[in-house]
């Protein structure tokens, strides 16, 4: 039913992804930038990141089925597969350890930013355009897919609401709320993978 997958489309992508529980990594990131133009620094970051992950998200709900098929992969596999994934990011959640990490690769991600226009001349083409610019195989059924794709621009949205209000949503948090609200989510998020876990047991042996 395309409502049942909505609800659990929707609720397991934002938990997986965690726009709130991510602000605090964009903080960290943005902050060392601190100047006149860290708020249009920070629009920026998060305008870019918001829709590199929305094409990787939209692709892979596209192509994934076709590509599952190709390599001769079976949906209950992928779920057991997907699920022990997504224990893993659970497990980082719980511990504390998902920030941490988040935070570096983002770090690392802006400074290879800085140090390609660092080395584009003033008057370089390329730097006037880098500023202008669980249950069925969704990709079979066109209702699905719509939800799906829906799904990501829905939690994009809300990734990019998130990061443009980071300030104001450190300060209401702070580090505490911010730690105790990841691992909350994280044991959510392992109850769910647990979940396809079981789900991909029981379609692959028949129970």
């Amino acid at each position: 039913m395309p409502l049942e997958f909505l609800i659990s489309a929707l609720v397991t992508l934002l938990v997986v992804v965690d726009p709130v529980g991510l602000v605090p990594a964009f903080l960290a990131v943005t902050q060392e930038r601190a100047d006149a133009r860290t708020d249009a620094f920070r629009r920026q970051v998060a305008l870019r990141a918001c829709l590199i992950a929305g094409a990787i998200l939209i692709g892979a709900a596209l192509i994934g089925d076709w590509l599952l098929r190709q390599l001769g992969i079976t949906l209950p596999a992928f779920r057991i597969a997907g699920g022990l994934l997504l224990f893993a990011v659970a497990f980082e959640m719980v511990l504390g350890l998902r920030t941490r990490h988040a935070t570096q690769d983002a770090e690392q991600a802006v400074e290879e930013h800085f140090d390609r226009h660092r080395r584009l001349p003033a008057g370089d083409p390329a730097d006037g355009r880098s500023r202008r610019h669980h249950r069925d195989h969704p990709a079979g059924r066109p209702a699905w897919l719509g939800v799906l794709l829906a799904v990501v621009v829905v939690v994009m949205a809300a990734c990019l609401a998130a990061f443009l209000a980071a300030g104001r949503i450190g300060k209401l948090l702070g580090v505490t709320g911010s730690l105790v609200l990841s691992r909350l989510l994280g044991v959510l998020l392992a109850a769910l993978a647990v979940q396809y876990v079981v789900d991909g047991i029981r379609a692959a042996f028949g129970f």
